[in-house]
């Protein structure tokens, strides 16, 4: 089970081997332009320093509960004692500190939601022969103990040819990604990484934006080839990820689609989670969608972003309808963890901004929102002829893309009294313009030690008026 698998990354110990950075967010307001050149002014209120890179991988290992040595090369300047605390502070240890080289920084200049400017430092000179001897002797002595060694090679440096010869050994599981994998085809990875564009690079193409998938498909043993690795994970940003291997079809994930600005990151996540998965004991596909779910979480967030361990069972969990028996398990272990239940339940046919607002609200009511949907023959039932519009695993896949939905599922009856008997709710919440005591829940609620709330209704908003209007 996918929880088993996650549970044991608490067991593993992941080194990351790479090019590490400083992801720098500076964000402030703008009002004007400026008068030397057509460009907004901004007035800096605050600035985010987090791990980059290599780095960004290494701490999101550390949030999915592995013991991680980060193996890199960072600057005796101030962006690098700033990289190295915060490393230290998620209980990561390993960075080689050269005083003659520049940490490198990435600066992002942020208005609004919108990156208006972004700056490098950075030095990508091969590193000092005597940081490349402290790195080798590293991996000699962390490498083959270790569950999985992660390469971050981003041409900065670090993975030199001898450092590549240190990883070049049987006795270390190697997952690589790297702006050239190709150049790791001595090392046998047991899986390498590239997005698109470095696919395109190593096979030596050009185009192919619109057919991407396709072509993938189409050179899915090319791949495999000319990396020499066991797999191969092209990521294709929001159109998800393609599992290549020897032999087999490829297996597609499907991504969470966000803004660029919004996927800063998410490629380490899906490599921390990826490694982890296949080191727990996963199998390839199971990893691959756990590392897209994973991925998916940081998406959702702004900056450079982590995924924790209880974040990624979270996105698992609520990806789909459970089913009432597992829910009720589900639900148990939460108010364990001291959390408050809030429970609502609808059709949910045509998602509109009334129920949107009514969800807002009623995860604020507590810690855990767990949402009822009735199936699509209740919902014909309480609606009649030409209802659902939507099907229930449509609507279940709309709410799950909620950020304020925490579970769902999916019931049959015409009233929702045997799943609240299982979850047993802190709070039950109707939307609506009625009087609390009217719903025929609330006796039910009361008597199980919960309270009922009704929320604020959207005028005007409603299913029925929507199918109304696109009918007449």
């Amino acid at each position: 089970m996918t929880e088993d698998i996650v549970a044991r990354f608490g067991d593993l110990t992941a080194v990351v081997v790479g090019d590490v950075m400083l992801d720098s967010w500076l964000r402030g307001r703008t009002e004007r332009m400026a008068q030397e050149a057509p460009v907004p002014v901004v007035t800096l209120e605050e600035v985010e320093n987090q791990p980059g890179g290599a780095a960004n991988t290494a701490v999101n290992l550390a949030a999915l509960g592995a013991r991680v040595h980060m193996l890199g090369v960072t600057g005796a300047d101030p962006a690098g004692a700033t990289l190295n605390a915060s490393l230290m502070s998620h209980g990561i240890d390993g960075l080689v500190i050269c005083r003659n080289r520049r940490t490198a920084v990435k600066r992002r200049v942020v208005t609004g939601s919108q990156i208006v400017a972004r700056y490098d430092e950075e030095d990508r000179s091969p590193i000092p022969e005597g940081a490349e001897r402290e790195l080798v002797e590293w991996i000699g002595e962390l490498g083959p103990a270790a569950d999985v060694v992660i390469v971050c090679d981003y041409d900065a440096g670090v993975c030199t040819e001898a450092v590549r010869r240190a990883l070049h050994d049987p006795r270390i599981t190697l997952v690589v990604d790297a702006h050239d994998v190709g150049a790791w085809r001595e090392c046998r990875p047991a899986a390498v990484m590239p997005n698109f564009g470095e696919v395109l690079r190593l096979l030596r193409e050009s185009g192919h934006e619109t057919d991407r998938v396709p072509f993938l498909h189409a050179c899915s043993q090319r791949l495999l080839d000319e990396t020499g690795a066991e797999r191969v994970v092209t990521t294709l940003d929001g159109e998800g990820a393609l599992l290549h291997r020897r032999g087999r079809e490829p297996y597609r994930t499907h991504a969470t689609r966000a803004p660029d600005h919004m996927s800063t990151g998410a490629g380490d996540t899906f490599t921390a989670a990826f490694a982890l998965a296949l080191s727990a004991g996963a199998g390839e596909e199971a990893a691959a969608d756990l590392a897209q779910a994973a991925a998916g979480v940081v998406v959702r967030r702004p900056g450079t972003a982590v995924c924790g361990r209880d974040d990624l069972l979270r996105a698992v969990r609520h990806g789909g309808a459970q089913p009432a028996a597992r829910l009720a398990g589900l639900i148990a272990e939460e108010r364990a963890r001291g959390r408050r239940v809030v429970f609502t339940n609808g059709c949910f046919d045509v998602l509109h901004r009334g129920h949107v607002a009514c969800l807002d609200e009623a995860a604020r009511l507590g810690d855990v929102l767990v949402v009822a949907v009735n199936g699509d023959d209740s919902v014909a039932r309480l609606k009649g002829p030409g209802r659902p519009i939507n099907t229930s695993e449509d609507r279940v896949a709309v709410l799950a893309a909620l950020g304020c939905v925490d579970y769902i599922t999916v019931f049959d009856d015409d009233t929702p009294e045997e799943l609240l008997r299982l979850v047993r709710p802190d709070v039950y919440v109707k939307g609506g313009d009625y009087h609390p005591d009217l719903l025929p829940e609330a006796e039910l609620v009361r008597e199980l030690g919960g309270e009922v709330r009704v929320l604020g209704y959207v005028q005007d908003r409603s299913t029925t008026a929507i199918v109304n209007r696109i009918r007449g």
